[in-house]
């Protein structure tokens, strides 16, 4: 971190490291400033320095000086009749992000974005649709969080369980979603266990290695399809990162960190995934292994040609799946009702690949070379 002179820092996002070096650079103030910041922050979620009682009153006034807690904006806010919740939130004055809570008897989950849009391309997913745009900084995938706390208090509501399974492939973030998950995990941060984040990722094989050096989170996995042929045509990702080499990458993970299991996640689709070989062939792929498969429903989005796979075939799938000793559920659909549900985040993205293209052809050199055809 280096600040920019004259620039309020926003100290939303500082993992405790940064926040430290930062008030004893910026401020000549003791790492226990720090602390007592990151409490105020986060545990009690507030953003005015002047309410921070138990600073010291120079402290909370240099603090002005030079810093800034900046949050997103919320543009809308819906609830579903299953009680789960989605904001809207902007980035700026084009984009918007959408972040999800699901209440449980036992548990609040809240379901985080880590770009603007998504490069994967998986034919399924609504957010891959909108194409991409950016990456989330730290402050704004934290700040989602934040939010989420401040909305949720006020009703009762705890957030217990945080997934990056929103808007975005995580990993493709990883320089940005790395430090926001040590402050998920930080206890002057939302001193979660490192069970109850989750990180979804497509399979980013080179990233799976490096998460394995740096932090223990549970892991998901988007797998899909049983086969390199079919997956190669649901995630596009898999061409470069073939089945086989993306397990290996998983195994590696579990040796090197959390050791219990990884989740892979299939969505079903009718007539494409669904086929009881399918199941067999899962059966095959993970059995003997510390691995869990979470069968989801697709949920339709406009323009989608897909179509959720019958009950009865999902039942007998995650039979099959189970009888080849391997654990398999059945995700129970929330929020769609809301477009909130897995798959359906769509957000406001302005896809930077368009605009590029849109410039282009736009350019007089362009226009030239349309003008001689």
């Amino acid at each position: 971190m280096k600040p920019v002179a004259g620039v309020a820092i926003n100290l939303l996002g500082l993992p405790r490291a940064e926040l430290e070096a930062f008030v004893a650079e910026r401020l000549g103030a003791k790492p226990f400033r720090a602390r007592q910041l990151m409490k105020w922050i986060y545990r009690r979620g507030v953003a005015d320095f002047a309410l921070m009682s138990d600073l010291a009153k120079d402290f909370r006034t240099a603090l002005e000086g030079v810093a800034t807690l900046r949050v997103p904006q919320i543009m809308t806010r819906q609830m579903s009749s299953d009680g789960t919740v989605k904001w809207l939130l902007a980035m700026d004055e084009v984009q918007g992000i959408e972040t999800v809570y699901i209440p449980e008897p036992d548990r609040g989950t809240l379901c985080i974005s880590s770009q603007v849009g998504c490069a994967m391309d998986c034919s399924f997913c609504a957010t891959a649709q909108q194409g991409f745009n950016r990456n989330l900084s730290v402050a704004e995938i934290v700040g989602q969080v934040w939010l989420a706390h401040r909305e949720l208090a006020a009703a009762g509501r705890k957030i217990t369980n945080i997934v990056f399974m929103g808007m975005g492939e995580p990993l493709a973030n990883y320089r940005n979603v790395l430090p926001a998950m040590r402050i998920f995990l930080d206890d002057m941060g939302y001193d979660l266990s490192r069970r109850r984040v989750t990180l979804s990722t497509s399979g980013l094989v080179p990233q799976i290695y490096r998460l394995a050096e740096d932090c223990n989170v549970a892991l998901a996995v988007s797998l899909h399809a049983p086969n390199d042929a079919l997956r190669d045509e649901l995630v596009p990702i898999n061409r470069k990162h073939p089945i086989a080499e993306l397990l290996t990458a998983c195994w590696h993970y579990l040796d090197q960190q959390n050791g219990r299991s990884i989740t892979f996640e299939y969505v079903m689709l009718d007539g494409v995934n669904d086929h009881p070989e399918h199941a067999r062939q899962l059966g095959r792929l993970l059995r003997g292994r510390a691995a869990k498969l979470n069968l989801i429903p697709f949920n339709p989005f406009p323009g989608s040609a897909y179509r959720r796979s019958p009950a009865a075939a999902i039942l007998r799938f995650r039979d099959l799946v189970n009888e080849a000793g391997v654990i398999a559920t059945i995700r129970k659909t929330r929020g769609d009702d809301i477009d909130a549900a897995c798959g359906q985040l769509a957000g406001r993205v302005r896809d930077r690949t368009l605009v590029r293209l849109g410039d282009r052809l736009q350019s007089p050199a362009s226009r030239g070379v349309a003008a001689l055809r």
